[in-house]
């Protein structure tokens, strides 16, 4: 009995089973959906006035970054928790089940995890050196030109959503490692 390849609409998005997982879930889809809405929005507004009224609608690209930084990262966030960030995951396709197999996966979300973890260092330091400034002081924020919007703003999105997907990504090395040591049960 041969099995067919899921397409992409017959994949199956995983349910927060406890009250963490439930919380972080909602809060990062309601953002990602609020900042789809509000980017949308933003832009059909600023193409209406710019083409059909004649006037420029004075630095909305900086809001649309804010905006875009945080869709992005609580996006990532979510796709860290489903498991359906993108990847060629060669593995899955083309090595048989056995203990090569579990141990690619295992090897796959080590490194994944590590790297994961050093872009969690840097995304710390970049939202420290947005809150703190260049000074280290609170003084001379970096700020947006036009609205001066403290860049700090969209460089917490970074950090948290680094962080989740951090989180996410040791769950999957935690269960890929179970499975390495277990010998496939699961």
């Amino acid at each position: 009995m041969a099995v067919a390849p899921i397409t992409e609409q017959e994949v199956v998005y995983k349910k927060p089973k406890n009250l963490f997982d439930k919380i972080v879930v909602f809060s990062f889809s309601s953002i990602t959906f609020a900042m789809s809405f509000v980017l949308t929005l933003l832009i059909v507004i600023a193409t209406f006035l710019r083409y059909v009224l004649q006037v420029d609608l004075y630095g909305y690209e900086e809001w649309v970054k804010l905006f875009a930084f945080w869709l992005y990262f609580s996006g990532a966030a979510l796709g860290a928790f489903n498991g359906t960030h993108v990847s060629a995951d060669l593995v899955h396709s083309y090595v048989p089940d056995g203990v090569l197999k579990r141990f690619l996966v295992f090897l796959k979300d080590l490194v994944t995890v590590v790297v994961s973890g050093l872009f969690v260092w840097y995304g710390y330091e970049f939202f420290w050196f947005g809150f703190r400034g260049p000074l280290g002081t609170g003084v001379a924020l970096p700020m947006t030109t036009a609205w001066r919007i403290p860049f700090w703003t969209s460089y917490l999105a970074v950090f948290i959503g680094l962080v989740f997907m951090f989180c996410y990504f040791a769950r999957d090395l935690c269960k890929s490692t179970r499975e390495l040591v277990a010998g496939g049960c699961k």
